[in-house]
This record gives C-alpha cells, sequence and structure tokens, in this order.
C-alpha cells in the first residue's frame, strides 16, 4: 500500500526514541525531555496514519503537516538531549539523522500533495469554466481526492 515505507520508518524511529529514553538518566530535568520526546516521536507516527486514512487531499495535507510538526520537536527535544548530554550513545545521533531525513521526506509529501490539489482545482476549475458554470463559483464543488 502507498506509503507503507514512510509508515514504517516512523514507527521504527518512535520504537528506537523510546528505547533510547529507557537508558536516560532517572532525573527530573531528564524525565521532562523524555516525556516531551516520546510524545513527539510517537505522534509523528501516528498522525501520519491518520493522514493515509485522510477524507480528502486538503484533510490529507493537514494531517501530514501536524506528522511534520510533531517529528521537528522530536528533532528539537534529540538535540537538546545531546547539547544536555542526558544521554551519549551513538543512537542519538542516529536517531537524529533519522529524524532529519523523516521531516524532509514528510516536507517533500506535503508540497507535492499541494501542488496536485491547485492542479486539480485548476482543471476542474477550466473544465467548468467551458461548461457553462459562472466564473468563481468552480470553487464552491472542486473535487476532493
Amino acid at each position: 500500500m502507498k506509503g507503507d515505507n514512510i509508515a514504517v520508518r516512523l514507527r521504527v524511529f518512535a520504537a528506537g526514541v523510546l528505547r533510547l529514553c529507557r537508558r536516560m538518566p532517572n532525573d527530573s530535568s531528564t524525565k521532562h525531555v523524555a516525556r516531551q520526546l516520546v510524545r513527539a516521536a510517537t505522534g509523528g507516527g501516528s498522525n501520519y496514519e491518520e493522514a493515509r486514512g485522510a477524507e480528502s487531499r486538503a484533510d490529507f495535507i493537514h494531517k501530514v503537516g501536524i506528522a511534520n510538526k510533531e517529528l521537528r520537536e522530536a528533532l528539537y527535544w534529540l538535540q537538546l538531549a545531546r547539547e544536555a548530554e542526558l544521554v551519549v550513545e551513538d543512537e542519538l545521533e542516529v536517531l537524529i539523522r533519522e529524524a532529519n531525513e523523516l521531516v524532509a521526506i514528510l516536507t517533500a509529501s506535503i508540497k507535492t500533495a499541494k501542488q496536485r490539489e491547485i492542479t486539480s482545482y485548476g482543471e476542474a476549475r477550466s473544465s467548468r469554466m467551458r461548461d457553462g458554470v459562472e466564473p468563481g463559483s468552480w470553487y464552491l464543488d472542486a473535487p476532493s481526492e
């Protein structure tokens, strides 16, 4: 199914974050970072799954946008963990690299979907104009994909 590869990568990323957070020290500041990191890292994948079941292209764009925001937030917390030396492991760098790649992939997906949305609305408008529909009313019943 379309999007399976990204869905798997998001799930593997979240699982890696969970494993990393289990190994973090048990003090109050680290607990705060770990909680935020877990929430954001797992939210990226869950929101992407919602996007895969979107009811329209606009809904897809919105939900992938939320997944992208969650991953950007997870990237922030990973970088903070590195800079604060909350955990010094090679896996942290691997997770940071993967978060960057996933953000880039989701950003590209949003741009592609937006471009297709513009193209489909443009096509819908031009065909309706030829069919005698009043100018300006074409967008009211624009197709949703």
